[in-house]
């Protein structure tokens, strides 16, 4: 559900930083047609109520040696609250992990991960995520190529009302 307080110029603001983040707030005013003061002030409450998390630097994966993405899903042998708690404790704990999602359908979670190669990959595999209480299957899917990677959301302009 969008946010109904984000006005055009927020919008504005919001699609500037996802494409860089380290703008400086006198170039982003210029870019939205703000004097670098209630730029400011707009960037600082749109960090105040959530909008803005935090900022990142992305790192290109092949670059720092972790060239392998692998999607595993994880089935659960009970999905109850104590044991869902436990699996997803486990999981923050754990740097190759990426992403983590609990989904509908037939396996209870979706991971991503990052390998240096396969036998890295098993490591993971064997010392950790087979450990984990309560885990009762596990399917790998390695990526072949990544055809696209965004960070940035779609952030549309507000709608005319």
């Amino acid at each position: 559900m969008p946010n109904k307080s984000l006005d055009a110029i927020d919008r504005q603001i919001l699609e500037n930083l996802q494409n860089d983040a380290r703008m400086r707030n006198v170039e982003l005013a210029e870019k939205v047609g703000l004097s670098p003061s209630p730029c400011l002030r707009r960037v600082g409450n749109l960090k105040k109520t959530g909008v803005i998390r935090s900022y990142a630097t992305l790192v290109d994966a092949e670059a720092v040696g972790l060239p392998v993405s692998i999607f595993v899903n994880v089935t659960l042998e009970k999905q109850i609250e104590p044991v869902l708690e436990t699996f997803e404790e486990h999981i923050r704990a754990r740097p190759e992990v990426m992403e983590c999602y609990l989904m509908t359908g037939d396996a209870d979670y979706l991971l991503r991960v990052v390998a240096s190669d396969l036998a890295d990959y098993e490591r993971f595999l064997l010392q950790h995520l087979t450990r984990i209480p309560g885990v009762a299957s596990i399917k790998s899917s390695f990526a072949l190529k990544q055809v696209t990677y965004r960070t940035a959301l779609p952030i549309a302009p507000e709608a005319a009302e």
